[in-house]
């Protein structure tokens, strides 16, 4: 009994947090079930009521019950997920200036080994592509060596 109420990814919380982590979760399984015209605007090819409401029974069930209650009335699934997009996806405004705060403020000099240096740059280029700013090659290595001690 307990394997019918299992989800496949976390839900998405009241907060909206890793609202991000969960479009792509969504995203992906609709795809997986060929579902994904039913969140998509207006296409070509019409979307039948059955994929809309197999559509709307998948995201309902992995978004927080105060979710659910809130936007009960809403029965098309494009139109819930354009709600929860005006209500969450303000993320590339929170993670932007973090980023370019990071990467003003990241030292080479900061780090006691290279890896973790490495990781701290993967993970700033990340949140900076995701907000449609790239970091090119030539970028990461001035960062690296406007940063090294002159002690080296």
């Amino acid at each position: 009994m307990s394997n019918l109420n299992k989800l496949d990814f976390t839900a998405l919380e009241v907060s909206g947090r890793k609202y991000l982590r969960w479009v792509q979760d969504v995203k992906l399984r609709l795809i997986a079930k060929n579902l994904r015209l039913a969140i998509e605007e207006e296409t070509d090819n019409p979307v039948g009521e059955a994929e809309k409401a197999t559509a709307m029974i998948f995201i309902r069930r992995h978004i927080h019950d105060a979710l659910q209650t809130e936007y009960l009335a809403e029965e098309d699934p494009h139109v819930l997920w354009v709600v929860l997009a005006d209500r969450f996806d303000h993320q590339n405004d929170i993670f932007l200036p973090e980023a370019r705060h990071d990467w003003q403020h990241l030292r080479f000099e900061d780090f006691k080994y290279v890896n973790e240096y490495n990781s701290e740059v993967c993970r700033i280029r990340s949140l900076l592509k995701f907000c449609n700013e790239i970091l090119t090659e030539d970028d990461l290595l001035e960062k690296t060596y406007s940063t090294l001690s002159s002690q080296i």
